[in-house]
């Protein structure tokens, strides 16, 4: 068995990237790929935001990820399904029933890619010593957002560039998630060579949860617990409605009142410059936080989140193409998101404190990842009901309700600030 800290360097870069490419293509490379391949606005939103539901429940089934095997063989495992489930996705997109298909292999995907998450923070925390958990926290974030630049930015872009060598929509993604399926298999290969054993194939001591049940319990317990999960549900209530139309916006035809744009532009805006932003802000919001507390920066982080959502509606209303305006837009919001979404998983950690920490944390995420769900589940209805100037308004008011709430929200001044202990 391997000791911890064993390689930190060279399997955790390959772990998170590899964890973050089948959320982005689950996510948020599904809805420019539906959008290209014909499918209506109303059906992109309730069937993609459907596949958010494997992260949302993943807590129900984390403990049989720790009691059977180790959560080494559970990531390798759960990435090489996810390999072959996206060459099903390749290989079934020129079929008639394409959209039910290969929304079957991005359901499988989902639920591979929410098991490889469990497996993956474990693995993380069983291979690192505290410190060095606390010290490679940075690492890990970039390489999933690197992750994201590669799906959401560069397979996008390498999408639309196949459509127009071809002329084939079809044919230009078929492409594109059979190479998704090569580079995650690579990527397997990667972390089987990379990662140390650190565990036996028994569980540990201690690491038994005492009670499933008790778990669940001891969270609904929690402090104030009401308005925290109401906090969390309408933290991104706006922005959960904004992502899942923001692609569909720029790609549709002036006509039906979008902006018009090429799948290769949408990626290099808002896949390649937009999520760097989303990291930069991601970056400045955790340095702040750690300097100051939370309680400094809650305010202007959900403002940060929310106020640049309203650039959109803008964009909408006069239809503006300008590359300058359109990028700029898509620069602050998702500096924005990042800059305000530090803030929310400060908070997710401070309501996580305490006894059974990794299963509270897990259950607040999932509350997270219910309130991106749903309200992209509407979205799309909405949006063909108001059309893109009256969604874009109506994103802007739903924000609305996190600022009431945060009111009544009570949590330390100074909590999330950094203290004297320097890492090793």
């Amino acid at each position: 068995m391997a000791q911890k800290d064993k390689n930190a360097w060279l399997w955790i870069p390959t772990l998170y990237f590899t964890q973050g490419i089948p959320y982005i293509l689950v996510v948020t490379v599904s809805v420019i790929m539906y959008k290209r391949l014909g499918i209506g606005n109303a059906e992109i939103g309730l069937y993609t935001s459907w596949l958010y539901l494997p992260w949302v429940i993943k807590p129900l089934w984390s403990p049989i990820v720790d009691l059977n095997g180790t959560k080494r063989k559970w990531f390798l495992s759960m990435q090489l399904l996810i390999s072959l489930a996206f060459l099903g996705i390749g290989l079934f997109l020129p079929s008639n029933a394409f959209f039910t298909i290969t929304l079957a292999f991005f359901w499988m995907v989902a639920f591979a890619s929410a098991t490889n998450d469990i497996a993956s923070d474990g693995y993380y925390m069983i291979g690192l010593t505290q410190k060095k958990q606390s010290f490679f926290i940075g690492l890990r974030s970039t390489f999933y957002r690197l992750a994201m630049v590669t799906g959401q930015g560069l397979l996008v872009i390498f999408a639309g560039f196949l459509e127009q060598k071809y002329g084939d929509n079809t044919k230009a993604w078929s492409m594109t998630m059979i190479c998704s399926a090569v580079l995650m298999l690579v990527l397997t290969i990667s972390n089987f060579f990379a990662t140390p054993k650190f565990e036996e194939d028994k569980t540990e001591d201690g690491e038994k949860p005492a009670g499933f049940l008790e778990v669940f319990a001891s969270f609904f317990k929690k402090k104030q617990i009401g308005v925290a999960l109401l906090f969390i549900l309408t933290y991104r209530l706006g922005e959960s409605q904004l992502v899942k139309m923001a692609s569909p916006f720029l790609l549709d035809e002036l006509e039906v009142g979008g902006l018009g744009y090429s799948t290769e532009a949408v990626g290099t805006i808002y896949g390649t410059i937009g999520v760097i932003m989303l990291s930069l802000g991601g970056i400045l919001g955790g340095i702040l936080i750690s300097k100051d507390g939370l309680k400094k920066w809650m305010l202007p982080m959900l403002l940060a989140l929310n106020l640049p959502n309203a650039l959109y509606a803008l964009l909408a209303i006069t239809q503006s193409t300008s590359i300058y305006a359109v990028t700029g837009t898509v620069i602050l919001e998702q500096f924005g998101y990042g800059f305000g979404f530090a803030a929310f998983m400060i908070y997710l950690i401070y309501i996580a404190e305490g006894i059974s920490k990794t299963s509270h944390y897990a259950i607040a995420t999932g509350f997270m990842a219910l309130g991106m769900m749903l309200p992209g589940m509407l979205s799309g209805y909405i949006q063909e009901w108001l059309g893109y100037d009256g969604f874009f308004v109506w994103v802007v008011i739903a924000a609305l309700p996190a600022f009431f709430v945060l009111n009544y929200l009570k949590y330390p001044a100074d909590y999330g600030k950094k203290s004297n202990e320097a890492d090793a």
